[in-house]
């Protein structure tokens, strides 16, 4: 990993309603390596902070209005996403594949020296041709990012995420099965890795270069583990 700059970053972040976003959020305030934080959301988070400034935007599919808002920033987190289950693959195409690429067209020409990091999930689907939908989809998704001139794109793989304690937007999944954690980290150590792990190691790959640009479980805890 290649140290680029140690000066304090200013970040987007997509999602902080959800779980992820939410806890990316919760290591960007932590961090002193994080200047200022822009969240974008469609609707309020509940939270201030010095560092955070908050902007309501309902139509993620119309994102011009913002191009004088997003720009002067270093990176940006897309942590905002949605569930396939149950969506029919031309509306799952139109919220994941088509908002993100959008959304990060503006970044491009606002800030073309932005670092992009994207969580996508583990079994994402490089090849765009294999059965499972979302994972062709999510695979669509991460090759057209990469092929943007951004500074950098790195696709973020999590599989099993551990929840940070104490943040409200813990899926209750975890809440019922957070037991079997243990028992994960023993049996699947390559499918598992914490909320924690996935912010620091968002906020590291923005002063430090890696070769890798599709960051799975075990390059996200060695990302994370980089001082």
């Amino acid at each position: 990993m290649q140290q680029n700059s140690s000066n304090p970053i200013r970040v987007i972040i997509t999602g902080a309603t959800g779980m992820v976003g939410e806890g990316v959020l919760h290591e960007c305030l932590q961090s002193e390596q994080v200047a200022s934080i822009l969240v974008i959301n469609r609707r309020q988070i509940g939270l201030q902070h010095p560092k955070l400034t908050e902007v309501i935007h309902q139509d993620f599919m119309d994102v011009g209005v913002l191009a004088s808002v997003v720009k002067g920033y270093d990176a940006c987190f897309f942590c905002l996403g949605v569930s396939s289950v149950g969506m029919k693959e031309a509306t799952y195409n139109q919220l994941t594949y088509t908002l993100t690429t959008g959304f990060a067209r503006l970044l491009c020409e606002q800030n073309p020296n932005m670092v992009f990091c994207y969580v996508s999930g583990k079994g994402t689907d490089s090849s765009e041709k294999g059965v499972l939908m979302w994972a062709r989809v999510k695979g669509k998704t991460e090759n057209a990012l990469l092929q943007m001139p951004f500074k950098a794109a790195y696709m973020f793989r999590p599989g099993i995420i551990i929840p940070t304690p104490g943040l409200k937007n813990t899926l209750k999944l975890y809440h019922y099965l957070g037991w079997l954690i243990p028992l994960f980290k023993l049996m699947m150590p390559n499918s598992i890795c914490s909320l924690q792990q996935i912010g620091k190691a968002m906020i590291r790959l923005v002063a430090h270069a890696d070769a890798k640009r599709i960051i799975e479980v075990n390059d996200i805890k060695r990302v994370a583990a980089t001082e």
